[in-house]
């Protein structure tokens, strides 16, 4: 089993860094490979370019920082996001990762969504709000629901790519301490059985005609 881990955080005493150290160890234990691109301690570069978003015919125009993570993502069976939510979605530079290492020609194109390219491959958000706990989410939550604001990178993104995405793993950094440990060992048991975790039921391609479901099919709440 190969794992790759995309983490993004600025602080390596955050909770975002002690569940992905949690995650590494667990993985490593049981067996599994393991990469972390660690964006901060990379500088990676969150702009794209025109010659970023699409991938050249001649490979030898291609960034070589972009290679690197495109054979990580080729060598990836699960890929796991570790990050914080920060003004409602990814930190700028989970985002320019998706707009630069996610071009069309390797991770879609011409396959979108269950016929993309990285079609066989599974991927899971790990996150982390702000607050004391997830009591603002929900349908009459002041904050919304949290399936609602993560569509745009599960669905728009993993599942646009091809992959099957896992339910995220969602919890507060603003929590107890004996909250945040126990979400470490949480991300630990989930990593001691990734392959059985549930997967969210995305309706595929064929039922949606110019992008509106077909008469008679059902939308998977």
């Amino acid at each position: 089993m190969n794992v790759l881990i995309v983490f993004a955080h600025p602080s390596e005493e955050s909770l975002n860094a002690a569940i992905k150290d949690a995650a590494v160890e667990s993985l490593i234990e049981r067996g599994a490979s393991v990469k972390v691109s660690d964006l901060y301690r990379m500088n990676f570069n969150p702009v794209a370019q025109l010659s970023d978003v699409v991938v050249p015919t001649d490979t030898n125009l291609i960034n070589e920082d972009l290679f690197i993570e495109r054979e990580k993502v080729r060598w990836a069976d699960y890929i796991i996001f570790q990050f914080p939510i920060w003004w409602t979605s990814t930190p700028a530079i989970v985002k320019g990762w998706f707009d630069r290492v996610f071009a069309a020609g390797f991770a879609y194109g011409p396959g979108i969504y269950n016929h993309g390219n990285l079609k066989g491959k599974k991927a899971m958000l790990s996150i982390t709000i702000g607050g004391k706990d997830l009591g603002s989410y929900g349908p009459k939550g002041l904050k919304g629901e949290m399936n609602e604001r993560l569509f745009s990178i599960q669905h728009e993104i993993l599942y646009f790519a091809g992959m099957e995405v896992i339910e995220p793993f969602i919890v507060a950094s603003g929590a107890s301490y004996e909250a945040r440990l126990d979400f470490i060992n949480q991300m630990k048991s989930r990593m001691n059985s990734i392959e059985n975790l549930p997967i969210i039921q995305f309706l595929p391609l064929e039922a949606y005609e110019n992008g509106q479901l077909k008469e008679g099919v059902e939308e998977i709440v």
